[in-house]
């Protein structure tokens, strides 16, 4: 199956299925002699578990990761670093009834033309529960790049369904479910879920994540860019349906007078660029934000067809998040950690000894 590996130099192979005996992933290119563990990986690990809170999938997974090969008395070799993860709560009887059908917005009917058979216990390959060994795979990124960058990833929900989040403080995103950075409102959005779910419905959800402490230079022109390998790995999210890079769209209605980011001896004004200039890193922060779609798993009757075309109607049931956003900032942060992991390796190999006579500025002004 061709899709499942991210990366060129620092690359993340995953495999497995949602129902099957266990998942993982195959890290390949980490550079030698980084002390890791499994502890290492686990803390994002239980930011992204099911079955945290009422309002997401009650699936109940330990999610606990075991490292198989790449480390050695404590330290990385530079060989491949393998990772499992062991499925311990399925419950493939909840998807008897999808074996001859397929369920509206899902990937049932896709996989189903092009590989002429899917596994439709909780959705095979195509299931959520795949990102799992991803965030586990970036625990080892993001450990390499915080030593030595000094870099470190953020994210948080800005909007649930039709109710925006506004911003109050980074302090507040690991002390509620959502993952909002919004204290004063988590009531309401707690309210608007419990609702959902008596309806039988989903909603969908806005994402924004960061990288801080960026190294300059970062990324290739052309077809490497570093925004490029960014928008291809967070479409590579599951119901993820859009991607935004800095001012994103409402570039369209900003004059070039108002959206360029003006430098000055003592940094950036701004960042409308989202931290990135002609496919390069500016060393600002890296600005992304990604529109995750309604959960198509829900209760409530649509219409279908079965496997001869004839029509149906199709109520999913087993456990689903009603909203698969409210779990997808460690995710977020996943696959911009290996994004940038690989594109740091990338840049090392090629630029490592170059000498710019110009001075670096300040990432953002005071």
């Amino acid at each position: 199956m061709a899709g499942s590996s991210l990366g060129t130099l620092f690359t993340t192979t995953t495999f497995g299925e949602s129902h099957g005996p266990a998942i993982g992933a195959i890290v390949d290119g980490c550079p030698p002699g980084m002390a890791l563990c499994a502890a290492d990986l686990q803390h994002d690990l239980d930011r992204r578990r099911p079955g945290t809170s009422r309002h997401v999938t009650q699936r109940q997974e330990a999610d606990q990761v075991e490292i198989l090969s790449g480390v050695y008395e404590g330290k990385t070799t530079g060989t491949p670093i393998a990772l499992i993860i062991r499925n311990t709560d399925q419950r493939s009887q909840d998807y008897s009834d999808i074996l001859n059908t397929f369920r509206p917005g899902h990937a049932d009917y896709t996989y189903q033309q092009k590989y002429g058979l899917r596994d439709p216990r909780g959705g095979g390959r195509s299931s959520a529960r795949l990102t799992a060994p991803v965030v586990a795979a970036a625990g080892i990124a993001k450990k390499w790049l915080k030593e030595h960058y000094g870099t470190y990833f953020v994210a948080y929900m800005t909007q649930l369904g039709e109710i925006p989040i506004p911003f109050e403080s980074v302090e507040h995103i690991s002390n509620n479910p959502f993952f909002a950075p919004n204290q004063t409102m988590i009531a309401q959005l707690e309210s608007y879920m419990d609702a959902l779910r008596r309806d039988g419905d989903s909603c969908g959800a806005r994402i924004t994540v960061q990288a801080k402490q960026m190294p300059i230079g970062l990324g290739d022109p052309l077809f490497d860019k570093l925004d490029a390998d960014i928008a291809h790995a967070m479409m590579g999210i599951n119901a993820v349906k859009g991607v935004e890079i800095g001012s994103g769209f409402q570039c369209v209605t900003e004059r070039g007078s108002f959206h360029g980011d003006e430098m000055y001896p003592d940094g950036f004004a701004t960042n409308h660029a989202g931290g990135v200039l002609g496919g390069i890193s500016t060393g600002q922060d890296l600005d992304i934000s990604i529109a995750i779609k309604p959960t198509s798993s829900i209760l409530t009757a649509k219409n279908s067809i079965d496997m001869h075309g004839q029509p149906i109607q199709i109520q999913t049931k087993g456990r689903h998040d009603p909203c698969v956003g409210i779990r997808a900032a460690p995710i977020a942060e996943a696959m911009l950690a290996l994004v940038v992991m690989d594109h740091a390796l990338r840049h090392r190999a090629q630029c490592g000894e170059v000498v710019c006579i110009t001075p670096a500025i300040a990432a953002q002004r005071p």
